[in-house]
């Protein structure tokens, strides 16, 4: 047989096998929102699975904006940015993004993967060394693989296993430093202060992912800069327009040297098509709100708390996490499924990651807090993992 073909059927039988057996909860339509509670093709549920940290889907400003674009604009635009792509909205998001991430400039892309992706092939080649967390999110190890350059790991959140790695390397070759900010599995937050030194002692230059930090780290949700207190310790800083900005995209914000040059090399700006009106503005006063309405940072980063605290006064293993990205331990892939199947029985949204996504034996329920959940839907959450939990023996 075909090795492609064998491959394609190889994981159909999975998923059909997954289907049969009634633990298959992915790609599930949901058809109607309402804050924390989402109704699916089960019903009305609690969503746990959501990467809308601050409740910002269907916000009456942003909705507006997205709204008021594609009466000016129309539904799309004229091709790619470098050409006739661009208007004066991208612009206006690109110097929004500036100010707050505290940078001279930004560049936009049509989605977060593809920033990751086309950025770092853009900045090291063969010649480069691009060095990597083991647990980087996958965009990430995309774009080291596709620049070619000599790609080399560290231990998850090792500081001592970053500096051996500099160490290795030749002093007068290229070097780019790439980490998550939020751990996209895990929900632990990288050593920044460490991982800033390290670089600017071995002159490397320093990429952050904030996918998972804008809007959740730091007192007013700017990130994981203002979350250690610190300034300018990052050379590179990534971020998406999907997750706490209900949007898409994602972006890269720097210096004016940096962001020219991403602008004229980087093959997905240059040959991709512009963001759509509708997604521009939204991006851009979701920023603005985020700066508006504070009070929903404190709101998330309390319901953090309530959720993280309850579930280990019961208990679970939540590793490191100290962010809206809480990893339920099963262990096993199978009770994995079987405790998401008893917390979809609950009317509970939440999904279960296993091998290979993650390490066998530490597969897992990821749940997700937003800023939307009250006490009362933590509260019944907490009763409905617990029961769940005991009942595939993931609790004793």
């Amino acid at each position: 047989m075909n090795p492609i073909q064998n491959r394609i059927d190889q994981m159909n039988q999975k998923v059909h096998q997954t289907r049969e057996a009634g633990l298959y909860f992915y790609l599930q339509p949901l058809q109607e929102l309402d804050g924390a509670w989402v109704t699916t093709e089960r019903g009305r549920i609690l969503n746990f699975a959501s990467y809308s940290y601050l409740d910002l889907l269907g916000h009456a400003k942003i909705d507006a904006a997205a709204q008021a674009a594609i009466d000016r604009y129309g539904s799309g635009t004229h091709g790619v940015r470098i050409l006739a792509g661009t208007l004066p909205l991208h612009n206006e998001l690109e110097q929004t993004i500036a100010r707050f991430k505290k940078t001279e400039a930004a560049i936009v892309y049509s989605s977060g993967y593809v920033t990751n992706l086309t950025t770092v092939a853009a900045l090291v080649g063969r010649n480069d060394v691009v060095i990597c967390d083991k647990f980087n999110h996958a965009s990430i190890v995309d774009g080291c693989l596709l620049s070619q350059a000599k790609f080399l790991r560290f231990p998850h959140n090792d500081m001592d296993g970053l500096e051996r790695r500099l160490q290795q390397v030749d002093p007068e070759a290229g070097k780019l430093v790439v980490v998550d900010a939020i751990f996209s599995m895990d929900g632990d937050v990288i050593d920044l202060p460490e991982v800033s030194r390290l670089c600017r002692a071995y002159g490397a230059l320093l990429m952050v992912d904030e996918a998972h930090s804008v809007g959740v780290l730091g007192k007013t949700g700017h990130g994981i800069e203002e979350h250690f207190g610190i300034k300018d310790a990052i050379d590179v800083k990534m971020g998406t327009l999907s997750k706490t900005i209900p949007s898409v995209g994602g972006y890269i914000a720097g210096d004016q040297a940096l962001i020219t040059y991403l602008k004229h090399v980087a093959r997905a700006f240059v040959f991709s098509a512009a963001l759509p009106p509708a997604q521009a503005a939204a991006a851009k006063v979701s920023f603005e709100v985020i700066e508006e309405e504070p009070e929903r940072v404190r709101m998330l980063q309390r319901n953090v708390d309530l959720f993280l605290n309850g579930l280990k006064a019961r208990g679970f293993d939540t590793l490191y996490s100290e962010t809206p990205i809480v990893p339920i331990i099963c262990g096993e892939d199978e009770k994995a499924y079987r405790m998401a199947k008893l917390c979809h029985e609950e009317n509970m949204f939440v999904l279960p990651v296993v091998s290979p996504a993650v390490p066998a034996g530490l597969a897992r329920l990821r749940a997700n807090v937003t800023a939307a959940h009250s006490e009362q839907d933590i509260a019944y959450a907490l009763d409905v993992f617990e029961k769940a939990g005991q009942a595939v023996g993931v609790l004793q």
